[in-house]
This record gives C-alpha cells, structure tokens and sequence, in this order.
C-alpha cells in the first residue's frame, strides 16, 4: 500500500508528515506541539546561527513592538514592498493589520494598510493562515518576492 504525505512550508524549508493512511497522517499532525514549526525555526536559526538583524542593520531595525524599517529614503519602497518587508522581519512572517500600519508609522511610512494588504493577496504576496483571523502571513510566493527582488535592490542601493 502507498503512503500519503503533507508537505508544510516553512521560512526556512519544508517538513515532511507521511502516514500509511488518511487517519494515521491526521494522527501524526495531531500529535505535533502546538509551536512545533515556531520552536524549530528558533532552534535551526540558533545551530546556522543566522542573524537577520545584522544582515539587515541598514534595512530594519528589531524593536519591543516588532520589526521598524530604517531606510535612508521612504520612496526607495512601494507600499506593497514595505508592507513585504514589515511581515518578513515579523516573527513567524505573520502581523495583524493595524500592527502592520502602527510599524509603518514608526518607520514614518503612512499608508492605506487594508487596501495594500487586498492587493498582495491578488497577487499571492500575503495571505490568512487561518479564515477570520487577523493575522497576515507572507506566502512562499512573497518571501521569494523580498529575498529575491526587494532586498537585493535595497543592498545595492545603499
């Protein structure tokens, strides 16, 4: 008999859950902690001892409210790439809209917050992990987004 398998995306890679049949795959996720991918990141980061912050000390600044962009010039971001960037610094790549739009404003960046957030789902940037929560993520497409187009421009125009 094959073997079923859910493949869970992860900022930093992916985990693997196979079982023999529906019932022991769903057996198996249940038994899962409930900050399982959230502790295994904190554990990877710490063994590859990967340190956003002082990769990005010109980029963001990490503060007790969350992730405050320090850029030189406001205009050097769209709205989109700002918002991008506010989620990919926040922990578990996730932020409720009106914390989104408070680390903007830190950042001394005022926009329209919902209506962005409408348009990065249209084009697969963010989305709710779950349906009626506040909580935007960024999706795999909008972390490759950041990491492959936003940042690279950033660092090169320092």
């Amino acid at each position: 008999m094959g073997k079923i398998q859910v493949e869970i995306k992860t900022s930093f890679g992916k985990i693997i859950v196979e079982g023999s049949s529906v019932s022991d795959l769903i057996g198996t996720l249940e038994t899962l902690p409930e900050n399982f991918t959230y502790d295994l990141e904190e554990t990877i980061s710490k063994i590859t001892k990967y340190n956003k912050e002082k990769e990005f000390n010109e980029i963001v600044r990490e503060t007790e409210n969350g992730p405050v962009l320090i850029l030189k010039d406001k205009r050097a971001v769209t709205h989109c790439e700002a918002i991008g960037l506010i989620l990919y610094f926040s922990k578990s790549r996730s932020n409720k809209s009106s914390q989104i739009r408070r680390l903007l404003e830190y950042s001394g960046i005022k926009i329209q917050v919902s209506s962005r957030l409408n348009e990065m789902v249209k084009r697969g940037f963010v989305f709710k992990l779950n349906i009626g929560s506040p909580e935007w993520t960024l999706s795999p497409k909008g972390e490759q987004w950041i990491e492959e187009e936003v940042l690279p421009r950033l660092r090169n125009n320092k």
